[in-house]
């Protein structure tokens, strides 16, 4: 009963935990991986364009990331937005290329990812909290109107809270993945 909804909310659960591992991919893991740098925005010709729209990332080592954009006159334009970004990587311009070297995580910035990550879990945990929030509320209105009777509504938590179970043990299960790829030396 009320599949509608289960099924509504369900969609947002997992957008919500599809959005929380993008987010988490970004984080450097002192493993070269492309998706650390295809977010970066390149000044294209006066138009902020994400960088994996204008190059190809390839990770042909583990801890080197190599860019080769389509059109080799960006060049200069993919450096200069990978030195203001946050990656706090230099990257090396041989003329047709831009080599990016990741540089061994020290112990104190492995810890500093883990709070990064672990924030970013709490973000997510609220977000499906918000969403139960937001179908019980929706419940308990329809109750109101008797459109729902107490029981259906007392099933209708029941199955939620499952949702809600369940998505946050998939968080949990890719922090714990995260936390393992930044603590690997």
């Amino acid at each position: 009963m009320y599949l509608k909804e289960h099924k509504e909310l369900e969609e947002r659960m997992k957008k919500t935990v599809e959005y929380f591992k993008d987010d988490i991919s970004t984080i450097r893991a002192g493993r070269a991986n492309p998706k650390l740098v295809e977010k970066i925005m390149v000044d294209y010709y006066g138009t902020k364009t994400p960088l994996n729209q204008i190059a190809n990332i390839s990770a042909p080592e583990p801890r080197v990331l190599v860019i080769k954009p389509w059109d080799a006159n960006v060049l200069e334009d993919i450096e200069k937005a990978i030195q203001i970004s946050e990656l706090g990587v230099n990257p090396g311009n041989d003329g047709k290329i831009i080599r990016l070297v990741i540089p061994q995580l020290t112990e104190e910035r492995r810890k500093d990812l883990i709070k990064t990550v672990k924030k970013e879990v709490e973000k997510a945990k609220v977000a499906l909290r918000n969403e139960r929030r937001d179908t019980l509320d929706t419940f308990k209105k329809m109750e109101k109107k008797s459109e729902m009777t107490e029981d259906d509504l007392k099933d209708a938590e029941s199955k939620v809270q499952e949702l809600i179970d369940k998505y946050s043990k998939e968080i949990d299960e890719i922090y714990e993945k995260k936390e393992k790829d930044i603590l690997e030396v």
